[in-house]
């Protein structure tokens, strides 16, 4: 068995929706059919007994050992806590090679997962052992250490209840909500909008305690000291028991609460100045640790916080205490669990010495033995919710804390005996404000009811009916989608949006290329997503990056299919068939929104066949209002575009909205077919987006397909009084389409200058010339700069063999380079003349044409 390659699929994809690991495997013909190898599946589940079925019941197919990956990598992932179901796996058309494809929750762990079961599988071949407990363990770790914490995660799994994009930008917890110019951005329980300011108050104790007393809310006395000296200074002047913190500490680090002794002080000043540059001293308040979490104006939840304690048995030490509680599952490092592990440090330490106690004392049964004073969860601390209980004055002297420090989201620390009573009613106070502060002790609390604190949070950053969405337009198909593409965005351009756009040559932010080359994937759609300025996407979606990392969307509102052809790399990634590129184009069909559209051509077969699997509705074009799939809908009152009477008519339940093709510079007075087919998907683009119909005219006509706007989109210039268009088309269904175009220009003599991608199949290449040479008078072939993997003059070969029986075209030359081949056609024109090239370095070509006619 062998892996040749494995992709990671971030996006929905040609097999699901889900994120997913795709990797190809090779088996040996005994491997194609795991049964046959003796006593392979019971040595299999030896090692890994709830591996589940290998085969369906009432199923007699052989199940070949890639099969086995695909089981064995869902369940590890399963039974190491993961939530993932999905898998599949298919033959491919070479004998004995499988893509294995299988769901995942976070990237890493899917592909380790994958790595252990390809070790668990040859561990069954070979008869070996293979230790599940650690492969599991690994998992569980890494899943663990990967995966968004707790308060995070509640704010993400909030945020998509209300149908809000996320993406994570960092490994951490940086995470972006929505799309361009609605997105918003949280770091744990920070969002975009939480003060710097109000942050830098927070972390400053003494300058807190000014702003709140400022405010009326009450505060512990005390002050900052210097050392440990000035600290024995300031609990003498306060004369009682004290609380030592250190002043720009946070989660409870450093904090030592309730020290009568001056011992107990060193070893506190000592914890504090450990964590912070400067350290507080102030009077400590009896009562109980509460922690008031505010979101916006709003006390949302409430808890009351139990420092780390343990409860003698009269047999076990407190050393073994400690152990027995952090066996609890809900105790873990960190915060991923609900709980956090106990330790026994200096702080500790020093406690149980005020108790009479070592780590190694053996407490009397139902003795309570506590191992430090403040409350935190992250100290080892539980939780125990009374967000029910909390009385109205304060809660609002919560809120007021919050406000006056400044913070959106803020976790307000205070001690007091009860909270069915005010503060000053029981002389309480606030004793610390917080940034980001941690949610798991409300979402999963030790005691009591968890609150959603993570949807109070999405809710401060999205209104309601808010998503973060912006338009969102896929264009996929064989030909005419950079065009449309770019139809599109001018479209919402002239009605006020700040469009990002992604295509063949490059990304565009209004207008402006930030990025160039063949940016048609999901990583250039991705950074369009990220960008502030953007008020609506609209993506040219190639068949490669769909194959290679799945959308980068989750789900769009307009889906273009404007054809599906020949040639479009046919041959690679096992798409060997139109009907196999058919499945992987309709990828953007599958993920429309159920409010949305989907535009497709009813004139080519595959393409109308795609409204079966919409979610949303269907918008049909074609040239011919007559053709059946098109009288159908037109019938049912749906929405159709065609053309009739010299216009393009965009027709639904009998109320017809008419633009003049004249009016449609692209389309050449209505003479340029594909250019109509192009301009009629892209008004029911822009109709589905509920663009007025006073903006989808103001773009048609204002929409230039020069070689500025539109590089390598049939760009049409004037060279001595002869014809000259520059075209990108490089596959059998373009050429038809430039064919039919050509036909319909009046020219005295054809001329056509074309090479060839050495990435097509062998007939792919052959039938272009083949085509070209009925159509035009003479031909000029050329070898490009790259040859795709060709042998040198291998791809001219396959050209000329095209032509071998054109009963028209005479081939005038063959040249190595592609700008000496413009040059040596553009000598060769006369007035009257058409000269066709199809280019291949898109702005290069384009611009050395430019540089010949300016010569001129």
């Amino acid at each position: 068995m062998e892996v040749s390659r494995i992709r990671a699929l971030r996006g929905p994809n040609l097999w699901s929706r889900h994120t997913a690991i795709e990797a190809i495997v090779s088996c040996s013909v005994m491997e194609c059919d795991v049964a046959k190898i003796d006593g392979f599946e019971a040595r299999l589940r030896a090692r890994f007994p709830e591996i589940g079925m290998l085969r369906l019941p009432g199923h007699a197919e052989a199940v070949a050992m890639a099969h086995v990956l695909e089981v064995a990598a869902i369940a590890l992932q399963a039974q190491a806590g993961c939530p993932v179901a999905f898998g599949r796996t298919t033959a491919t058309q070479e004998s004995g090679v499988y893509q294995v494809v299988f769901e995942y929750g976070e990237e890493a762990v899917g592909r380790l997962a994958f790595g252990q079961a390809q070790l668990l599988c040859t561990a069954a071949v070979d008869d070996t052992p293979f230790d599940l407990a650690a492969a599991l363990a690994a998992l569980r770790e890494l899943d663990e250490d990967v995966r968004l914490g707790p308060s995070t995660g509640s704010i993400v799994e909030a945020a998509v209840r209300l149908g809000v994009p996320y993406r994570r930008l960092t490994g951490g917890s940086l995470v972006q909500f929505g799309w361009g110019s609605k997105q918003r951005r949280i770091q744990a329980a920070e969002t975009d909008q939480s003060s710097a300011i109000g942050e830098a108050i927070a972390q400053d104790k003494e300058l807190t305690k000014k702003l709140l007393e400022a405010a009326g809310v009450p505060v512990p006395q005390g002050r900052p000291v210097t050392d440990a000296e000035d600290a024995w200074r300031a609990m003498c002047e306060i004369a009682g028991p004290v609380v030592v913190k250190p002043l720009d500490g946070n989660q409870g680090k450093g904090v030592t609460v309730n020290i009568v002794t001056r011992e107990h002080l060193n070893i506190a000043y000592d914890a504090a100045a450990r964590i912070g540059s400067e350290v507080l001293v102030e009077r400590f308040i009896p009562g109980s640790d509460f922690r008031m979490l505010v979101v916006g104006r709003q006390l949302v939840a409430a808890a009351r916080r139990e420092p780390p304690m343990v409860i003698g048995d009269g047999v076990q030490t407190v050393r073994e205490l400690v152990e027995q509680v952090n066996s609890d599952p809900r105790r873990g490092e960190g915060h991923a669990t609900s709980l956090t592990k106990m330790h026994i440090d200096s702080i500790a330490l020093a406690r149980l010495q005020v108790q009479g106690h070592t780590a190694d004392s053996i407490p009397a049964k139902g003795e309570c033995v506590v191992l430090r004073n403040n409350a935190n969860l992250s100290t080892g601390g539980t939780a125990t919710d009374v967000t029910d209980d909390v009385h109205p004055d304060l809660a609002a002297s919560a809120v007021a804390a919050a406000q006056m420090v400044g913070l959106d989201i803020c976790g307000v620390d205070v001690v007091c005996d009860s909270v069915l009573r005010s503060l000053d009613e029981q002389g309480g106070g606030i004793v610390e404000v917080n940034a980001a502060p941690g949610l798991r002790m409300h979402l999963q609390p030790s005691f009591g009811k968890g609150r959603a604190v993570g949807d109070a949070i999405a809710s401060l950053m999205f209104n309601q009916g808010e998503d973060g969405r912006i338009p969102l337009v896929a264009v996929a198909g064989t030909n005419g989608k950079t065009t449309t593409v770019r139809l599109i965005s001018h479209i919402l351009g002239c009605g006020g949006l700040r469009v990002g756009m992604t295509n063949s040559d490059g990304v565009y932010i209004e207008g402006r290329r930030i990025d160039t080359g063949d940016c048609s994937g999901p990583k250039s759609a991705r950074n369009v997503l990220l960008h502030p300025d953007v008020d609506a996407a609209v993506f040219e979606t190639a068949r490669g990056g769909v194959l290679r990392e799945g959308l980068a969307f989750d789900r769009c509102d307009v889906a273009v299919v404007t054809n599906i052809g020949m040639g479009d790399h046919l041959g690679l990634n096992y798409i060997s068939t139109v009907e196999d590129l058919s499945v992987v184009k309709r990828v953007v069909v599958q993920n429309v929104a159920p409010t949305g559209v989907a535009v497709l051509n009813a004139a080519d077969a595959m393409s109308a066949a795609m409204a079966d699997v919409c979610p949303g509705s269907v918008t049909f074009f074609a040239a011919d209002r007559h053709h059946p799939v098109m009288a159908a809908h037109r019938a049912q009152g749906r929405r159709v575009v065609y053309v009739d009477n010299h216009q393009i008519v965009a027709c639904e339940n009998k109320v017809e909205q008419r633009i003049e093709l004249k009016q449609i510079p692209i389309t050449r007075g209505g003479t340029i077919g594909f250019q109509i087919e192009n301009a009629m998907a892209s008004i029911a683009a822009a109709w589905a987006l509920d663009v007025d119909w006073d903006t989808i005219r103001q773009g048609l006509s204002t929409f230039v397909n020069d070689a500025a706007t539109a590089p390598g989109r049939f760009n049409f210039f004037d060279y001595k009084g002869a014809s000259v268009i520059a075209d990108y088309g490089h596959n059998p269904d373009a050429i038809q389409a430039l064919i039919s175009a050509v036909e319909n220009i009046p020219a005295k003599r054809r001329m056509v200058v074309i090479s060839g991608a050495g990435d097509r199949r062998d007939e792919d290449i052959r039938l272009q010339t083949e085509m070209l040479g009925e159509v035009f008078d003479e031909v000029i072939l050329y070898q490009d700069q790259c040859q795709r993997g060709r042998a040198d003059g291998e791809v001219l070969g396959l050209l000329r063999d095209g032509l071998s029986n054109a009963k028209r075209a005479k081939i005038s030359c063959e040249i190595n380079g592609e700008f000496l081949a413009i040059d040596t056609a553009l000598s060769r024109l006369e007035a009257g003349d058409l000269c066709l090239i199809l280019i291949d370095q898109v702005d290069e070509a384009l611009a050395h044409i430019g540089k010949r006619i300016a010569e001129v």
